[in-house]
């Protein structure tokens, strides 16, 4: 069997069983070169089994009906992959690449063609990462999370049992319910009262101490209804209509921030 025009490099192989008692051979002429100028590829004998190993034609180059060399990869659509190079490949790789690529086709248009195209797109690729660069949110996350002003306010707080946790966020619960359901013309005070008490009851439950439990309760309180407010007023539209939708979404966001604390309050 002959095979003209082929120029095979010496990269990848492969193998491929063959069967049979007698063993095969392939002459390849003169224009081809597999690890040596001339000569043959046999089967090789192996028990019942017999391999031919032959090199792959991935990175092979051809010639045209003119005699130009053909770069192989010229309808390979990942410009990485048709310059031979990897994503992670810094620009002074990407350069050579490209200026190894180019003197070795010089001859042949459409595979200058293809080269540049790949290049020019790894370019801009390069350039709007730099211009663009990704937000890694894990590591923002983590940046912010083992910051000492975060570490710190952590440490104010630890997880109680499970009946504890349940047992206060139903009574807040209730007490958004009741909110909602019950709104008066004065605005939720009688269950915004209940809410500073809840805390200070559940505070007091946990540290077993009437002065931290009334100084974290009404600390808490307060800066629970400013948070609410800035929050209602800046961010969170009203969820409810009405003269009173205003209080009432302000009192649910409160009874939340009322919750974290008389639960998770050290």
């Amino acid at each position: 069997m002959t095979v003209s025009g082929l120029n095979v490099g010496p990269s990848k192989c492969f193998l491929i069983p063959a069967r049979g008692a007698k063993s095969l051979s392939v002459d390849f002429p003169a224009l081809i070169s597999i690890a040596r100028p001339k000569g043959k590829f046999r089967f090789l004998h192996g028990g019942r089994h017999q391999a031919l190993v032959i090199r792959s034609a991935m990175d092979a180059s051809y010639s045209d009906s003119t005699g130009s060399t053909v770069f192989p990869r010229i309808n390979v659509r990942d410009p990485y992959k048709r310059l031979g190079i990897s994503k992670e490949a810094s620009e002074d790789e990407i350069q050579a690449a490209r200026n190894f690529l180019v003197q070795k086709y010089a001859g042949h248009k459409p595979s200058l063609d293809a080269i540049e195209s790949a290049h020019d797109k790894i370019i801009m690729q390069k350039f709007y990462e730099r211009k663009n660069p990704k937000i890694d949110v894990k590591k923002k996350v983590r940046e912010v999370t083992q910051s000492r002003a975060v570490q710190a306010v952590m440490s104010r707080f630890h997880t109680p049992s499970s009946k504890f946790i349940i047992k206060t966020a139903a009574a807040f619960l209730v007490l958004g319910v009741l909110t909602v359901l019950f709104p008066t013309e004065e605005g939720p005070t009688l269950q915004v009262a209940i809410s500073l008490i809840a805390t200070i009851y559940f505070i007091h439950d946990r540290l077993k101490s009437k002065l931290r439990a009334f100084l974290y309760g009404a600390g808490a309180f307060i800066l629970s209804w400013l948070l609410g407010t800035f929050l209602m007023v800046s961010i969170i539209p009203p969820l409810f209509r009405g003269l009173r939708g205003f209080e009432v979404t302000t009192s649910l966001i409160t009874y939340i921030l009322l919750w974290v604390s008389s639960t998770y309050l050290k």
